[in-house]
């Protein structure tokens, strides 16, 4: 009795520890910062501010934004012509590609004109803005939905793929 006891204790210890093989790697951040206020200026002029409570930085550079963000866009004479803000944000160095997630709200303040969707790709390099996700373009007048959206990255110009809605037209 004795020695099934013995091998039945010995089978558990062996299975509650895991056998290390190799090093362990952190994957985690490695940075953090709080309350992140960055400017991207071009020719002495801000072009875009970009806020955010909470910042991961990876070895890869990649870049978490888990506590949401909020970026402003300023046009050639320096005055704000739209804003982005989501819930999370994720950069990929890599591709040099945003993705915001949760509630994301494009506003073009110029044209009073305001996108809300779930979840948006940014693309700084073409200045540019993507969606497969359901989406809703507030006009002045109107309100259009769609799924699926590639816009400039101010909402200045869009395409939407499958809109719906109705428009008012002047005669």
């Amino acid at each position: 009795m004795h020695k099934i006891f013995f091998l039945f204790l010995l089978a558990i210890m062996a299975c509650g520890k895991p056998e290390i093989t190799g090093p362990l790697v952190y994957e985690g951040p490695l940075r953090q910062g709080e309350k992140v206020e960055l400017y991207y200026s071009e020719n002495e002029r801000v072009k875009v501010k970009m806020s955010a409570d909470l910042l991961n930085e990876f070895q890869n550079g990649d870049q978490e934004y888990p506590k949401g963000i909020y970026l402003e866009f300023y046009n050639e004479f320096g005055r704000l012509n739209s804003t982005l803000r989501a819930n999370y944000a994720y950069f990929y160095k890599k591709d040099n590609k945003w993705k915001g997630q949760g509630d994301v709200e494009v506003k073009n303040t110029e044209k009073n004109e305001q996108l809300n969707t779930e979840e948006l790709f940014w693309m700084p390099a073409t200045k540019k803005i993507f969606t497969e996700s359901f989406v809703t373009i507030r006009q002045q007048s109107d309100v259009i939905y769609g799924q699926g959206l590639e816009a400039l990255e101010d909402l200045s110009d869009y395409k939407i793929k499958n809109p719906t809605g109705e428009l008012s037209v002047e005669e």
